[in-house]
């Protein structure tokens, strides 16, 4: 028997309602299961800010335990423990789960952080990010995690290179990248006789923004040679 057509409307708006409803909570569970399974996706109080040299990025915090590695880690063995690394962020295993930890000293990863700032020491370039600090090792041809600068302030660095921020036209590595800024400092510093890992004490503060203001211009000139774009 056919239903009035009265009828007929609300049966299928009932019949419509109900097959949402079954959408919403499979969606609303398959997102649960993702929260849980992707560390970059925690609840807020799960990371920390690191504001330290004007770093400005969250990160999980340490302590923090995961079920499931990001897809695209690296696995490190360094003195008989192993050790996971991505984003920056760095996993131990910790029974059938993994803690976020801080990495020893010494251990050497070939690529660094996505987000990192460059500190000048003494004619040094040192790449922190998340409370870590990374040196570039020729000779183990990659960046080792290092104890902070000896004499480095922990709250502002004597110079902050990426105050020049650069960004790659041609795909350069970021090994490349080190290598075309430090060049380019030390190109800058021959042209302009201002170094700003060592800047002049004994100058008047327009002398000295006038130098810095040179070796700002020679380094963007030198970067931008080298098919950077600079801001």
């Amino acid at each position: 028997m056919t239903p009035p057509r009265t009828i007929q409307p609300k049966l299928t708006l009932i019949i419509v309602l109900s097959m949402l409803s079954v959408l919403v909570y499979a969606d609303r569970d398959d997102h649960d299961r993702g929260f849980r399974h992707q560390e970059h996706v925690q609840p807020p109080n799960n990371f920390h800010f690191d504001r330290r040299y004007h770093h400005d990025h969250d990160y999980p915090r340490y302590g923090y335990r995961v079920d499931r590695l990001p897809e695209r880690h690296y696995r490190l063995h360094y003195h008989d423990s192993d050790y996971y690394y991505y984003g920056g962020v760095w996993y131990e295993p910790s029974g059938p789960d993994f803690v976020v930890v801080t990495p020893p000293a010494g251990i050497v990863v070939a690529s660094l952080p996505p987000f990192y700032t460059t500190l000048w020491v003494g004619g040094t370039p040192y790449y922190y990010a998340n409370d870590i600090y990374y040196i570039w090792q020729p000779d183990r041809n990659g960046y080792v995690v290092t104890d902070p600068p000896a004499g480095i302030s922990q709250t502002e660095p004597p110079f902050l290179a990426d105050e020049i921020y650069i960004y790659p036209k041609n795909g350069q590595t970021e090994q490349q990248q080190a290598d075309d800024r430090y060049e380019c400092h030390r190109w800058s510093v021959k042209q302009t006789g201002y170094d700003p890992t060592q800047p002049p004490t004994n100058l008047a503060a327009t002398e000295l923004n006038r130098k810095r203001e040179g070796y700002q211009r020679a380094m963007r000139a030198c970067l931008e040679g080298r098919n950077y774009s600079v801001r």
